[in-house]
């Protein structure tokens, strides 16, 4: 596969396992003790980045931002593991995963002044988001895997038999 399509690929396929992966942030948010029950942290950043920003959200424009932030870093780290590995396996995905949290939460994301590191972030919240990175990475390589698999099968090259056809010949 082409670079292009390698970063096509893993953008949708990163994009799809941000689903898998907030599911599982939510899901283990409900067991945080009351004191730790607090907004995780995609949302920590678009709040800090916003008020770095001198910029006034509304709880509802927060909400849309961090989503769409979410996924879009989801993608954007899917398109650079398939660019990197285009047939990365499950362990491989999932190492990714924890990659990603270790650079992000004790590398730049302190770095540039957004939140404090991992370090300093009660234990089962980190623990909670290793975790959710974990199911990220894992769900990056089965969606690269079956993307490239649809890629090889149901959209290989082929006569469009379905389609209207005038003389024999589609239009």
């Amino acid at each position: 596969m082409k670079l292009g399509s390698r970063l096509l690929v893993g953008g949708i396929a990163g994009f799809a396992a941000t689903l898998a992966m907030t599911a599982a942030m939510r899901r283990l948010h409900d067991r945080l003790p009351a004191k730790e029950d607090y907004p995780l942290t995609p949302r920590e950043i678009v709040d800090s980045s916003a008020a770095g920003a001198d910029l006034a959200m509304t709880s509802a424009a927060a909400k849309d931002v961090a989503t769409a932030a979410h996924f879009a870093y989801g993608a954007v780290m899917g398109a650079l593991i398939a660019a990197a590995n285009p047939d990365p396996g499950k362990r491989t995905g999932t190492a990714a995963g924890l990659a990603i949290w270790i650079a992000s939460y004790m590398g730049w994301i302190p770095a540039v002044g957004i939140l404090e590191p991992a370090t300093k972030h009660p234990p089962r919240r980190n623990a909670l988001m290793i975790s959710a990175h974990l199911v990220w990475g894992y769900s990056t390589a089965v969606a690269l895997r079956e993307l490239k698999l649809a890629r090889r099968t149901i959209l290989t090259d082929g006569p469009a038999k379905d389609a209207p056809t005038k003389g024999g010949t589609p239009v």
